[in-house]
């Protein structure tokens, strides 16, 4: 994560409703670049320019050119006493409007990674939890409160590293690139104010550094009291289940494609109920090892019969 932002004032593309933005006396602007799109950041407040950097994606660099692919503006009150609401404009189009500042950067920091997801052409983002184990991922599909967060916090306390637990970044090749942001754990009952986002050093364990191939895909459905008899899927069958949670699968389909069946060639897939995160955990690290010789000997077997 960038240390400092550097000063920047970014430009954006045409779009509705911006021309009226343009007018607001933007006083402090950066410009970054993250897994090759192009953001840029504004606000009439340059008081909130650490809390914006906070905000950024991970592997966020520093951007060359005044130019972005997006624009993001931060309004604030410049007038304490006032407090009227703070807001939030991804191009044109507002996004949120709440008194509340902490509040008004969650949507924004939301907002600039589901914009880096859908509009990176390096990397194919796929709405998953991930972590690595013995030099391989496990990839856990789901939307948003599917359960994928806790499933991924429990694995990292026994022992795996993290990876993600919103995107499984995959690069043309089917690895899984980290994307380490705080994890984002709900509260009772998934209550969102009370969300904790705690790092993975804080859970125990600590964060992966380098893309990893796909070992075991577990698309697993909390239901209280399952037992856990998962099915067996083929590879095609996976990019199915896959492409569902797939951000670029309809702006890119091909590449999309290439990048899921790359990554689950090498792969066991799994699909069932599930009851507790943390008891399913430790089984599906022992899944993933007791797969390894299966996984090589398919592999092998591929490589021989393309020759």
């Amino acid at each position: 994560m960038l240390e400092s932002l550097p000063s920047l004032m970014p430009r954006g593309r045409p779009s509705a409703g911006a021309g009226r933005l343009d007018r607001v006396a933007w006083r402090a602007g950066t410009c970054i670049e993250a897994h090759g799109v192009r953001l840029g950041l504004r606000t009439n407040a340059p008081s909130i320019m650490d809390e914006l950097r906070s905000c950024l994606p991970p592997g966020s660099r520093p951007g060359r050119s005044r130019i972005v692919d997006e624009l993001f503006s931060v309004w604030v009150d410049p007038d304490a006493r006032a407090a009227r609401p703070s807001r939030v404009y991804v191009g044109g189009r507002r996004r949120v409007r709440t008194r509340d500042l902490r509040h008004a950067l969650a949507v924004l920091e939301s907002e600039l990674r589901q914009s880096v997801a859908a509009r990176s052409t390096r990397r194919t983002f796929v709405h998953a939890g991930a972590v690595g184990w013995r030099g391989r991922a496990i990839v856990v599909p789901g939307r948003s409160r599917s359960g994928k967060t806790t499933l991924v916090a429990e694995l990292i306390r026994a022992g795996a590293s993290y990876l993600s637990d919103e995107f499984a970044v995959l690069d043309a090749r089917g690895r899984v690139h980290p994307f380490a942001k705080p994890l984002s754990i709900r509260g009772a009952g998934g209550c969102d104010v009370h969300v904790r986002r705690p790092s993975a050093e804080e859970l125990g364990g600590q964060s992966a550094k380098a893309p990893l191939p796909v070992g075991l895909v577990v698309l697993a459905v909390h239901r209280p009291g399952a037992q856990w008899e998962p099915a067996r899927l083929t590879a095609g069958q996976a990019v199915i289940e896959m492409l569902a949670h797939t951000v670029p699968a309809r702006l890119r389909p091909a590449e999309s494609l290439q990048a899921l069946e790359r990554a689950v060639v090498r792969a066991v897939v799994v699909k069932g109920e599930r009851d507790e995160a943390a008891e399913l955990a430790p089984r599906l690290l022992r899944m993933l090892e007791e797969a390894a010789p299966q996984s090589r000997s398919a592999v092998d077997g591929a490589t021989r019969a393309a020759r």
